[in-house]
């Protein structure tokens, strides 16, 4: 007797076949009619229509009616920071009377804001904190979440940042990254130099000996790390057996998606002020565009060219950002809606950058983002029979059930 089975799916939006989607393949959900899943062990055993279900597996130990509903992939969030201490309410206040994004961070908060209050906070308190964070993402469908250090800020805090991640890893499947590079601390203003050598030659083997980080990133940016500073902390990462991925071209075009195809990085994530000449350097080097509609959309700023870089041969995925400043936005459903909405991609287009190809930006996609026999057993249904209600109905938690490893957690 095998562990579940989902039955009478209206459709089943697999997502099958190889990774990353590339141009019109994007829009390719992989739909199976009238369909079952099975599951045993923690993986799928098959993916079919109703009519061709083996006679056994319909007497699973849990079996689940989907008829009217539609099961597809647990969306994979391959960009947030969800791990730190406090919030920003008050600049989110000041940023509707009209302060930018950059100018208060010229003033000591932003990033700097919520350093403080992390680098205060114990292990134990980041960990209560991220807690309920995760457990909304989970109610809306995300099983599987990149998470990012970079408000500790000096070697200790990072390690305790990453030490936090790891101890947070259930039931959403986290994936760390280093982030030292995200901002120059206040005590480093007057020589960002010497932080830069920090992260290169202490923090990133440090956090590397530590064993929990999988990549390392940078946020090249205008008055934050021009992009030889991120070379230099990138090639560490590389060198201490980090994966490269980069914050590129967001605020300002600064030649991040450029550095990213030159250094082999994973992903350049952002990217609404990006270059023909980032375009097409990433689509030549094979890096993946992470875009982060919710950011774009909370600081009211221009979105990335999902299209051009679609129809230049640049895999995309997308992410929440989700993280205390520039976009608290928890549910890959709602990043979805924005998608269609705001970057002009298809409702399959949109929900496979949130599940097979955001798996490939955190290399995972040999067992997570698609229904596939042998892959693990993350799977979600919502209440509705067609898949394109995530973003048609934006707003609403449409997530009727969802299962990690094949365990019922909502």
């Amino acid at each position: 007797m095998i562990d579940l089975v989902v039955v009478g799916a209206a459709e089943a939006a697999t997502m099958a076949g190889p990774a990353p989607r590339l141009g019109p393949a994007l829009g390719n959900a992989g739909l199976v009619h009238d369909a079952y899943v099975a599951v045993d062990g923690g993986r799928i055993l098959g993916v079919g229509p109703m009519t061709a279900i083996p006679r056994d597996w319909r007497l699973a130990r849990e079996v689940y009616d989907a008829a009217g509903q539609t099961v597809l992939p647990g969306f994979v969030d391959p960009h947030t920071h969800v791990v730190h201490a406090g919030d920003r309410t008050g600049e989110f206040r000041e940023r509707l009377r009209g302060l930018s994004y950059a100018e208060i961070g010229r003033r000591g908060g932003g990033i700097l804001s919520t350093v403080a209050a992390t680098r205060a906070a114990t292990g134990d308190r980041l960990v209560a904190e991220a807690r309920p964070r995760l457990r909304r993402m989970l109610a809306t469908g995300t099983t599987t979440a990149e998470v990012k250090s970079g408000y500790g800020l000096t070697t200790e805090d990072e390690l305790k940042m990453l030490d936090a991640i790891a101890r947070l890893d259930e039931p959403v499947e986290l994936v760390a990254t280093l982030l030292g590079g995200h901002e120059v601390p206040m005590e480093a203003r007057a020589d960002p130099e010497h932080y830069v050598n920090l992260v290169v030659n202490e923090m990133t083997p440090a956090a590397a000996r530590q064993g929990i980080a999988r990549f390392c990133d940078v946020f090249c940016e205008s008055g934050v790390f021009d992009a030889d500073q991120s070379r230099r902390m990138l090639r560490a990462g590389l060198e201490a057996g980090l994966q490269p991925r980069l914050h590129a071209d967001q605020l300002t075009g600064c030649g991040g998606a450029e550095l990213a195809a030159a250094v082999g990085a994973r992903t350049a994530d952002h990217l609404e002020q990006v270059s023909e000449a980032g375009i097409r350097a990433m689509a030549g080097a094979g890096v993946m565009a992470v875009l982060l509609p919710g950011a774009s959309f909370f600081l009211g700023i221009e979105h990335a060219p999902a299209r051009r870089l679609i129809d230049a041969g640049v895999a995309v995925a997308l992410g929440t950002d989700c993280n205390p400043g520039s976009c608290p936005i928890e549910s890959m459903a709602v990043i979805v809606g924005l998608a269609c909405v705001a970057l002009r991609l298809t409702p399959e287009e949109a929900l496979c950058a949130a599940t097979l190809n955001a798996a490939w930006a955190l290399n995972v996609h040999d067992r997570l983002g698609s229904l596939e026999p042998g892959k693990q057993a993350d799977l979600i249904a919502i209440a509705d029979r067609d898949p394109a209600a995530i973003p048609y109905r934006f707003g609403s938690n449409l997530v009727t059930a969802v299962w990690k490893r094949g365990q019922r957690v909502v």
